[in-house]
């Protein structure tokens, strides 16, 4: 269904009229159902920020065993395990677990055993009769903020190679925007099923439950914001109409399965920044139906409407912004997802790539194919760079070079390409994963700006044309 956090409706065609009519919590729901609401703001929101959807459902999810804790590998909101780190920093791609090697899916790796005692792997966690749990397939980068408090950002890649088997997984934190970079991903959600490519995002928000499936070796970057909700930009001056078109964005349709699993299904739960497991018999993914405008959704950003300088210098790069998570500070973002697409550039006596740049911003940037305009070198796609808080950053040499003296000729900029920009307002720090354990830290990336010499020329005098 399309649409951007519209009201939606939704039964599965195997049972026709399972929604209820004319109210939301009947005394006896159509075929047996029970009806539970997802709310995912406070009741009394005014009525546009207001989200929530009824879903009409086999089993409630309350139906658990309790949750135990588990350890959380690479993910963390730990910001002080490592002394912060002020400079320009790039990643190499991110490495993929060979399936050879070991299975990872989207959260972690499991092992079958007999006992706790039988596992000599460190860090794990007996979470079931015979389930060994270790988180491996999330790594947390950077972030600030706390979820405590409901304001903070988080990053993350996630790196796999099998789908995820009688198990899914919920942030009661925040929400994950999801940007696949290698491998498609087909996300079962408790609202339907989302097939997800690179160069496609989808945002699973807050409180739902979701499993990944994957066709091979996978890879992408994951936003995690806490505090706030992915919306479209403002547009102002602009108009009604460009960037991201809200009939553009997709929910799913709604789907059940009616499964018992007899050796238990795992619930993994991320909760004030820690994981959680609990044990049911039966699958999550049992919604018959479901109603509202708080939904998983994903967006196709080959459809971006982008809107771009016809005559001479830059506009900011906020032109590009998809989806922005506002603070309590009007104009200032939680966090923004901004894409670099393809377009054409016509700017006359400019200097076209981006400009030099110090920002009271944070700017993380991966890049899920081609080359990326401002450094066609050393920025490779499945890799990342972080631009802190008012580090500079800009064109590298070679770069600079060939735009100073090229033809100004209208040309096609980022063909082939997608670099994309995850920028808060929160003075990120790397973690010790990102800048230690995950060994892709490119330590001679200040190098790329070595060559830029001086230009200075005191005697320069006005051209007289």
């Amino acid at each position: 269904m399309c649409g951007f956090g519209n009201e939606f409706s939704s039964e599965d065609p195997r049972c026709p009229g399972s929604l209820p009519e004319g109210q939301n919590n009947p005394q006896v729901c159509p075929y047996g159902l029970y009806a539970e609401q997802l709310s995912g703001s406070a009741f009394t929101c005014p009525r546009p920020a207001n989200k929530r959807s009824w879903l009409y459902r086999i089993l409630p999810s309350v139906k658990h065993k309790p949750f135990t804790a588990v350890p959380c590998g690479n993910l963390t909101e730990n910001w002080n395990e490592v002394e912060p780190d002020p400079n320009q920093l790039r990643w190499l791609p991110f490495t993929i677990p060979k399936s050879t090697e070991k299975k990872v899916d989207f959260v972690a790796v499991s092992l079958t055993v007999f006992s706790q005692h039988d596992c000599s792997i460190k860090d794990c966690q007996l979470i079931g009769i015979f389930t060994v749990f270790i988180l491996q397939g999330l790594h947390t980068v950077c972030g600030a903020g706390d979820a405590k408090s409901r304001n903070g950002i988080s990053i993350h890649v996630y790196t796999c190679n099998t789908s995820m088997v009688d198990r899914c997984f919920n942030n009661s934190d925040g929400d994950f925007l999801i940007v696949p970079q290698q491998g498609e991903i087909l996300i079962t959600t408790e609202f339907g099923k989302m097939m997800v490519e690179p160069n496609e995002i989808c945002v699973i928000q807050q409180g739902m439950r979701f499993s990944v499936d994957v066709f091979g070796e996978t890879r992408g970057y994951i936003m995690e914001v806490y505090g706030a909700h992915f919306e479209l930009p403002d547009l102002g001056p602009i108009g009604a109409n460009g960037l991201a078109n809200p009939r553009d964005f997709l929910c799913p349709v709604a789907w059940y399965e009616d499964r018992k699993v007899a050796t238990g299904y795992t619930i993994i739960n991320k909760y004030q920044g820690k994981l959680f497991a609990c044990q049911q018999d039966f699958s999550p993914f049992n919604v018959v139906a479901w109603h509202g405008n708080y939904t998983p959704y994903k967006y196709n950003l080959k459809n971006f409407m982008v809107i771009n300088c016809v005559a001479f210098d830059h506009a900011d790069p906020s032109i590009f912004t998809v989806l922005t998570a506002k603070s309590t500070r009007p104009g200032v973002a939680i966090a923004d997802f901004v894409i670099f697409p393809p377009r054409w550039g016509v700017a006359d006596h400019t200097f076209r790539p981006p400009y030099y740049h110090r920002n009271c911003m944070s700017e993380f940037m991966g890049l899920i194919k081609g080359h990326y305009e401002a450094k066609e070198e050393g920025f490779q796609p499945g890799g990342a760079s972080l631009h802190s808080m008012m580090t500079p950053h800009g064109p590298d040499a070679d770069c600079f070079e060939k735009n100073s003296t090229a033809e100004l000729k209208p040309e096609r900029v980022a063909e082939g390409t997608m670099a994309f920009m995850f920028e808060s307002s929160f003075s990120m720090a790397v973690t010790k994963w990102g800048l230690q354990t995950c060994q892709r830290l490119d330590k001679t990336y200040y190098q790329c700006w070595e060559p830029l010499r001086s230009h200075f020329n005191p005697n320069w005098k006005p051209s007289k044309k």
